[in-house]
């Protein structure tokens, strides 16, 4: 998308919510340059800004708009499934926090964004620009399925590496060095994706059709983990699927 003005320095953002992430953007928005009052928590009065941001629950953004709304002259929020209805933007970076991350962590990332006008679709570019991310537009109708994209591979992959983590412990592996070995598995597959795709990247006993370890892998779990077996089923058949996408390309 066209670049908007950068942001000119000591523009004031108030950061509403000192969750995860409304620490972390409180922090890089003010390195940036802004003069950010934040994070304010809950209670906490807030002060007149050109711009408050939103960093809370998706339940809580009504409420927390019509606090702000006298206080700035534009609001938006940084839930990437919610839409405009009560801000006149939105700017979800897509990336995980932990809250402790340095202000680099925007750095490169893309950032999510949408508004009501050119005015506040600008501001959410310079924003999202302000914090070194990348953005680029996702609208009202759109946003459901780019959450649950961003879901898939974050929070949902945990699961699975969790499910791994499990199942190493079967094999007499404590957690702490499960994590440490499996590490490098997982990222060279992050990206073997990355540069490939799933299905070039796809290897291992499904993409063989060697179903017979397959079977010998679900006994396994079966014994030690059976709790796992669906989430094991689920994933074997979305993997043959993928592997016959390879076999059978479009």
């Amino acid at each position: 998308m066209n670049s908007a003005p950068l942001l000119p320095p000591g523009t004031s953002v108030a950061v509403i919510g000192a969750g995860r992430l409304g620490t972390v953007l409180a922090r890089a928005l003010e390195e940036a340059g802004l003069d950010v009052t934040g994070p304010i928590r809950r209670g906490e009065s807030i002060p007149d800004a050109d711009v408050a941001l939103l960093a809370v629950p998706d339940a809580a953004i009504p409420g927390a708009a019509d606090v702000a709304r006298p206080h700035a002259r534009l609001i938006g929020h940084a839930s990437g499934a919610t839409g405009l209805d009560d801000v006149d933007f939105s700017v979800h970076p897509l990336q995980t926090f932990t809250g402790s991350e340095p202000a680099t962590v925007f750095h490169g990332i893309g950032a999510a964004i949408d508004g009501r006008d050119i005015d506040a679709l600008d501001m959410a570019e310079q924003l999202a620009r302000a914090l070194g991310a990348l953005p680029f537009r996702v609208h009202g109708r759109q946003r459901r399925a780019y959450h649950a994209s961003a879901s898939i591979a974050s929070n949902l992959l945990l699961a699975v590496l969790d499910a791994a983590e499990q199942v190493a412990g079967s094999a007499g592996i404590h957690p702490d060095e499960a994590r440490e070995l499996l590490a490098p598995l997982v990222r060279q597959t992050v990206e073997n994706w990355v540069d490939r795709g799933a299905a070039e990247a796809l290897t291992g006993p499904i993409a063989r059709g060697d179903e017979e370890t397959v079977a010998r892998q679900r006994a396994a779990i079966a014994d030690d983990d059976p709790d796992l077996i669906p989430l094991f089923d689920e994933l074997c058949d979305s993997t043959r699927a993928l592997a016959a996408r390879t076999e059978n390309p479009a």
